[in-house]
């Protein structure tokens, strides 16, 4: 039988009872139709995966947690992954692969070709939004560490935030991703639909952290070149 994952904020203990959220439990119930007796593996975030019981079903459920293993599963290259906002579902779908693939950090950017705007109640639903799709990348994919997600914010803010390597994609550069030699934290810079504007990556490269990377020969959509740049990049220094 499948054992079926869901992620569940809080710290558990082995023997306690915890009871679930209301939308795992509806999913339980109602969805899966678990009953009492069933098993179910449950994450928080740190680490470790639980297995539990489910003791009492319903609208609520309870469950007692009985085991707890180490995953070990995250990539040795910490990915902070720097994405242009894109539209509609493009954005979802950028988020779930990229945690699939081990990104541990993403910050959703605004520049010159990107319409987004910044007031609270937006960024709030967006923010709650994106998290939701984390959280269920990481159920599914079998990672028990949530990937971060940051407040959107304009580009050169983001190019000013932290002091690790960073790698912005333009199609007349000469160095390619082979080139590259990181051991630990690396920020990937993906543009919106339409790219950046020269202005935009004249100014990103005049940071010293940041060096231009050619992807290949073919234009790539916003969601192509993050899910091809993480995956070249995990696949010479990383886990893949």
């Amino acid at each position: 039988m499948r054992l079926y994952r869901f992620y569940q904020s809080g710290s558990f203990g082995i023997g306690s009872t915890v009871s679930l959220d209301k939308n795992v439990s509806s999913h339980i119930s109602r969805v899966l139709r678990l009953k009492e007796q069933d098993e179910i593996q449950l994450f928080n975030g740190d680490g470790f995966n639980y297995q539990a019981r489910i003791m009492a079903s319903g609208r609520k459920v309870a469950v007692k947690i009985l085991t707890s293993t180490v995953a070990n599963n995250e990539s040795p290259l910490n990915i902070h992954l720097g994405q242009a906002i894109s539209r509609g579902e493009r954005m979802d779908f950028t988020l779930q692969k990229a945690v699939e693939l081990g990104a541990d950090k993403i910050t959703p950017l605004i520049s010159d070709k990107v319409k987004f705007r910044l007031n609270e109640k937006r960024i709030e639903q967006k923010m709650k939004h994106w998290q939701r799709v984390i959280e269920s990348a990481c159920e599914q994919s079998g990672r028990t560490v949530i990937p971060e997600i940051l407040s959107p914010m304009n580009l050169l803010q983001w190019v000013k935030l932290e002091s690790s390597p960073g790698l912005i994609f333009t199609p007349d550069a000469t160095m390619r991703l082979k080139d590259v030699i990181t051991t630990g934290n690396i920020r990937l810079l993906i543009g919106p639909e339409g790219g950046f504007s020269d202005n935009e990556v004249n100014q990103v490269l005049e940071h010293p952290d940041f060096s231009a990377i050619n992807l290949g020969p073919r234009i790539l959509r916003t969601e192509t070149a993050a899910l091809a740049a993480i995956s070249i990049l995990q696949s010479y220094q990383g886990d893949i």
